[in-house]
């Protein structure tokens, strides 16, 4: 992905195509300052000598407005440094790949659902619209200070009526393709206030958050999503995406291995059909011919539900034994009339509360069948040659175990009674909420014709105002009758809407979609548009979204896929799996109380409670406002500035490691250090243009002319390296280093080189321009600086145009043509010793270059009678290394 596109979350992703054009023009106007200020060039057309505290905060404040888009998140309500680096990283990419010359999406969104908004409404009465638009405003103002770049006419809003019909358009379609559906589960219920608690509600001990009271867990009717009908061709479609920094097992992980599958059956008692349905999970569908029983935990909902067959369990189960009971389950595929079984085990594989027994593929279930003597037919048969076939199983008999397999699973999924092959880990998706804050599910119940969707042309379902939060009862919605009740689509009796909405999860698991076409009013988006696009080519985010969001975008994917909106059935090419930013915490050894900064004695070898002088256990864990290890990323804007803060947090480590924040000592000197060094490269190539001498290349002697050849490859090397971590493994780290040593080689180069070299001109300008997608503000004004200085040497650049649109470097061809030697950098246990001249063709062989360097007049030097323990060859920076016996 060469772009970026981002979710209202921490995590982003990016889109790129190529442009037909030069990207347009920016125009800049001046304006007044007091003659007393400390002034920059771009305010005054005077260029400052030194970058101080005051020089970078004008520099800041001048391009701040002038290089950014505006920018948004919610859900939170503070602005976190795990926050600055996804949008540094994301920001980075974007504005690299615009110089590329990419078309590129960098959208940011906002998550706005969900339950703190309605907490929000309950504590201090606040409506959660008004909650949520409030943090809109005030992440706004907080992350107003980063110069981030987002495609801001692309914004989405989730819980925008204009954004959710398209949420309940896409629900509708999974209801129409039997996928979403209704059924039983628990959910964490409080006593006391009489209402349904998310997980987050409930404390360590069990207890509700409000009333304290101890938490049920209670049978209710919940709205599902079937993402296990695509749990196969998503495992599947794992091994033909790229690396994943381990994502990959995750996901393949989370999924599980899909041999087996879920058929449907049809409960009766006594001879007489219920209108009770049970799914269960076999491992080997093609011998389900063969089954003997329905196999069914004691804890299976229908021992505890609503169910009509509750009391005929209750009644006939034996606490510790297996227990035939009257009650038999109908295969709605093979019309097998079966015996159910209430398991004498508390638990099987994994999520299974349910299971076919069939005896010809499991010792065990033939054990339970044979105690409780129920028939069993052999359905598997083995041949000589060894093959497995399939016998007594009516149109599937003498079909291999694989055609059997096949056809049986093809046959269940054509009636829509299961056949959708899965593994015993994988649940389906409960997205019934019983909150206000979410999108309603668009379904109505009648008595007469059942479950209904509401039509198309009736969407969207917009929330209706409620203006009362209690936290107890049932849902908030119920207190809106003129909303609940309403008219049936089909028969125009009195009906009911469902009062459940939608789990936030289902808002984001497709807005990379609609960031594609994020305006259109007639559909989710357009095909065209999304083929166009997708797959989203970069998506960065942090591990804890490398399972369930990452899952559920991938199933939402898949299913627009085989409903043929997209061409694409996977939406993500590449993943960027961000670390943490960790600080040390501080807690009592007696308690494990964490301390704030200010409670903590760091002034002896060992940090102690200020006031009892206690010994501390110290950690670095994930900052946290409940650990007070955070830190508040404006005061850091304030002391160090906007790019001196993006460039710690590309620098101090890879993407996918953890910073160890440490301000004072680690990375954030060198980084400060570093622009200052850029900035005196500026004002010394300004100085000597500037000096009433006029530059001739020609004045340089022979020394000279080859110092700036080795400049010229020096900038070649670095363009042709930082190019490619930018685009292969995003090491922002390795980059800037790259940079760095191309400025130390700059600030080596003797003032009439800095005078009359179109080499050093050049590559301080290509060196500028590198810096930009990471420190866009100090380098769009030493651009402006060079832009206006006199006599240039180099005219290829389009110095009237902002550093941020200019054209990325590329490799010279010169530099690219192969030269008849190549000359090797020679290392001896890890200290250079010289250089030795191979013949190109050997440069990259090592036994080659061993020998030669071993001959040469350094190798008979340094090497010979030592010895050698190991020798290593890097033929990228033509570099060998030999360590030798001390």
């Amino acid at each position: 992905m060469q772009s970026v596109c981002q979710r209202v979350g921490p995590c982003s992703s990016c889109l790129k195509r190529q442009l037909n054009g030069f990207l347009g023009l920016i125009k800049w106007q001046r304006r007044l300052v007091p003659a007393c200020a400390r002034t920059i060039y771009s305010e005054t057309g005077k260029w400052e000598k030194n970058y101080g505290l005051e020089t970078r905060k004008r520099v800041e404040n001048w391009w701040f407005p002038r290089i950014k888009d505006q920018f948004c998140r919610i859900s939170e309500t503070d602005l976190h440094m795990g926050h600055v680096r996804v949008y540094t990283i994301s920001d980075a990419v974007a504005r690299f790949q615009k110089m590329r010359g990419m078309q590129v999406i960098n959208p940011m969104g906002w998550d706005a659902f969900g339950l703190p908004a309605e907490n929000a409404a309950v504590e201090h009465g606040l409506h959660p619209a008004s909650w949520t638009q409030s943090n809109i405003q005030h992440m706004r103002k907080q992350f107003d200070a980063l110069g981030l770049s987002f495609t801001w006419e692309r914004e989405v809003t989730t819980c925008l009526p204009e954004y959710y019909k398209w949420t309940q358009y896409l629900f509708l379609k999974l209801f129409e393709a039997g996928i979403a559906y209704q059924k039983e589960a628990l959910v964490n219920w409080d006593p006391v206030d009489q209402t349904v608690l998310a997980n987050e509600q409930v404390d360590d001990n069990g207890c509700s958050w409000r009333s304290g009271a101890k938490v049920e867990q209670k049978y209710l009717k919940q709205w599902f999503i079937k993402t296990t009908a695509y749990a196969k061709a998503m495992f599947d479609a794992l091994s033909d995406l790229p690396e994943w920094y381990g994502i990959k097992e995750m996901q393949a992980n989370w999924i599980g291995d899909c041999i087996g599958c879920s058929l449907d059956f049809l409960l009766k008692v006594n001879g007489k059909v219920t209108e009770e349905k049970l799914a269960a999970y076999t491992y080997t569908p093609e011998a389900i011919y063969g089954a003997s029983h329905l196999y069914i935990l004691p804890s299976h909902r229908l021992l505890h539900g609503n169910s009509s067959l509750k009391e005929v369990f209750q009644r006939e189960f034996i606490p510790g034994k297996d227990s035939l009971t009257s009650v038999t389950a109908v295969n709605l595929l093979t019309n097998q009339e079966i015996p159910v079984v209430i398991s004498a085990k508390t638990n099987f594989a994994n999520f299974l509360d349910a299971k076919i027994g069939i005896p010809s593929t499991s010792a065990e279930d033939a054990a339970v069948a044979k105690n409780l003597g129920i028939s069993l037919t052999e359905v598997i048969e083995t041949l000589p040659n060894g093959l497995e076939k399939v016998i007594n199983s009516a149109e599937i008999t003498g079909m291999t175990r694989q055609e059997a397999l096949k056809a049986i699973t093809q046959q269940a999924k054509k009636k829509r009674i299961g056949g959708d092959l899965t593994s015993d880990k994988l649940r389906d998706w409960l997205i019934s909420r019983q909150r206000y804050w979410g999108t309603p599910i668009p379904i109505i119940h009648c008595q007469t014709c059942g479950t209904v969707p509401v039509p198309y042309e009736d969407l969207p379902v917009v929330l209706p105002n409620v203006t009362t939060f209690t936290g107890k009862g049932a849902s908030p919605l119920e207190s809106a009758p003129e909303w609940v009740n309403c008219s049936c689509p089909r028969c125009k009796a009195a009906a009911r809407r469902e009062v459940d909405t939608m789990d936030t999860f289902v808002d984001s698991a497709w807005y990379y979609l609609r960031y594609t076409d994020p305006h259109n009013t007639d559909r989710p988006f357009n095909s065209d548009l999304a083929d166009y696009w997708m797959p989203v080519d970069l998506y960065i985010g942090g591990k804890e979204h490398a399972v369930m969001h990452l899952f559920y975008a991938r199933f939402f994917s898949h299913f627009c896929h085989d409903l043929k909106m997209t061409k694409h059935k996977e939406p993500f090419h590449k993943l960027l799996v961000q670390g943490l930013i960790k600080n040390q915490t501080f807690r009592l050894t007696t308690t494990g109380q964490c301390l704030k900064r200010e409670e903590v004695d760091l002034t002896g070898t060992e940090p102690v409670h200020l006031k009892t002088g206690e010994k501390l256990h110290v950690s670095w864990e994930k900052m946290s406002k409940s650990k007070y290890n955070g830190i508040d990323p404006e005061e850091i804007v304030k002391e160090y500035g906007i790019d001196t803060l993006r460039l710690y947090i590309l620098f101090a480590a890879p993407p996918e490691q953890d910073i160890l924040w440490d301000a004072k000592t680690d990375a954030m000197p060198g980084v400060q250090r570093w622009q200052t060094r850029l900035w005196a490269l500026v004002t010394k190539l300004i100085e000597a243009r500037t000096s009433g001498t006029m530059p001739n290349p020609e004045l340089l002697n022979k020394k000279e002319k080859a110092e700036a050849r080795k400049i010229w490859e020096q900038k070649n090397l670095v363009i042709s390296e930082v190019t490619e971590y930018f685009t292969k493994d995003h090491l922002f780290n390795a980059a800037i280093s790259r940079l760095m040593s191309l400025t130390n080689v700059l600030h080596q180069a003797p003032r009439p080189l800095v005078l009359h070299s179109t080499e050093f001109e050049d590559a301080l300008a290509s060196l500028c321009i590198m810096v930009a997608p990471m420190a866009p503000h100090i380098a769009s004004e030493m651009w402006k600086g060079l832009a206006h200085m006199q006599n240039k040497l180099c005219i290829h650049h389009h110095w009237d145009v902002d550093v941020l649109h200019q054209s990325w470097p590329k490799v010279d061809p010169e530099y690219l043509q192969p030269s008849d030697v190549v000359e090797m950098s020679v290392l001896i246990n890890n200290k250079a010793c010289g250089k030795v001249f191979v013949p190109q063709q050997a440069a990259r062989n090592f036994e080659e270059v061993h020998e030669l360097v071993l001959q040469s007049e350094l190798g008979v030097k340094h090497l010979q009678g030592r010895a050698i323990k190991k020798a290593f060859l890097s033929p990228r920076t033509a570099l060998i290394n030999f360590l030798v016996q001390e």
